[in-house]
């Protein structure tokens, strides 16, 4: 059993919006990694970060990816840091990996000043800037399908996936 597709991206990106949508499309469940830390740890994201660690979160992260990987079969969606640890991105080999790419100016317009993503806290333009420079070549590595979300609605992404990821269970 292994997931239809893997949403990873930036913050802004649309990873649970689009995942949702396709998951909708496909008739098949949609999960999200950082929900399941939430529930599992019950408490958000957020509250992990400022209560415990990052690398504390990080940890529950790579677990709950290995996990979601091995027993999900519908659409999942990851944290947007959690291509960053070599775990996860060994564990991703052989999955389809759609990269949702969302430049700069699109990410932030999305994000505002969202207090639940404990990493862009502050300036939020200098650390998505920053959160994007280190995370683009981990996201490349990672997908087998990278779609752009610039400038463009959920239902756009979501409507140009669905036959691709149609044509690619079929095969």
């Amino acid at each position: 059993m292994k997931p239809i597709a893997v949403f990873v991206g930036p913050p802004g990106a649309g990873k649970t919006t689009v995942a949702r949508l396709v998951a909708d499309a496909l008739g098949v469940t949609v999960r999200d990694t950082d929900q399941d830390i939430e529930a599992q740890e019950g408490m958000s994201v957020a509250d992990i970060f400022v209560t415990r660690s990052e690398a504390e979160f990080r940890a529950l992260e790579v677990a709950a990816v290995v996990t979601a990987l091995g027993e999900h079969d519908g659409v999942l969606a990851l944290g947007g840091g959690a291509i960053m640890n070599p775990d996860t991105r060994a564990a991703l080999a052989g999955h389809r990996v759609v990269f949702l790419d969302v430049d700069l100016s699109n990410a932030v317009a999305r994000v505002g000043m969202n207090r639940n993503r404990p990493l862009l806290l502050g300036n939020v333009r200098s650390q998505m800037k920053h959160l994007l420079d280190a995370r683009l070549p981990f996201y490349n590595e990672v997908a087998t399908l990278v779609v752009s979300t610039n400038d463009r609605t959920p239902a756009d992404v979501a409507a140009e996936l669905v036959p691709l990821l149609t044509s690619e269970v079929a095969n």
